[in-house]
């Protein structure tokens, strides 16, 4: 067995391996422990234009009854026209008929905190100066 005094800590990324990979491996291994491994699906919306380019979309996913949206971006010349609310919505119906219970996500208070709050999500944690002058905001909404 190898000591951790033996081992070597670099920040670098060979091109012959994929360690995100190898440590999603060691940390699902060590999750389903704990709670059985009811797998994660991503969940991607894209909204695009008559010409192919995306506009707007939500990158994220299901797994452990719950939908995560990592990010729900608008171009800057859509903003304001509800695609961001279609976006949400239409994340919200595949959340649940993959079985969530709700949503949880983060943003900070100059982005999109009241727009989350105006379709039910509430916030549950707050980083203050994160970054300096505003704050991280964790919010969730259950079905």
């Amino acid at each position: 067995m190898t000591n951790s005094s033996d081992l070597t800590i670099d920040d670098v990324c060979r091109a012959d391996e994929n360690p995100f990979e190898v440590l999603g491996a060691h940390l699902r291994d060590y999750n389903t422990g704990f709670v059985p491994d009811t797998g994660s699906l991503p969940l991607w919306l894209f909204a695009r234009d008559a010409d192919g380019h995306v506009q707007g979309g939500i990158d994220g996913r299901t797994g452990w009854g719950w939908c995560y949206i990592d990010r729900l971006a608008i171009a800057p010349e859509m903003r304001g026209r509800g695609l961001g609310s279609r976006l949400l919505k239409e994340a919200e119906a595949i959340a649940r008929r993959r079985g969530c219970i709700g949503v949880h996500l983060t943003t900070t208070t100059f982005q999109a905190a009241p727009f989350y709050e105006k379709f039910g999500y509430r916030e549950f944690g707050r980083l203050a100066d994160y970054p300096p002058g505003h704050a991280m905001v964790w919010l969730a909404k259950r079905f």
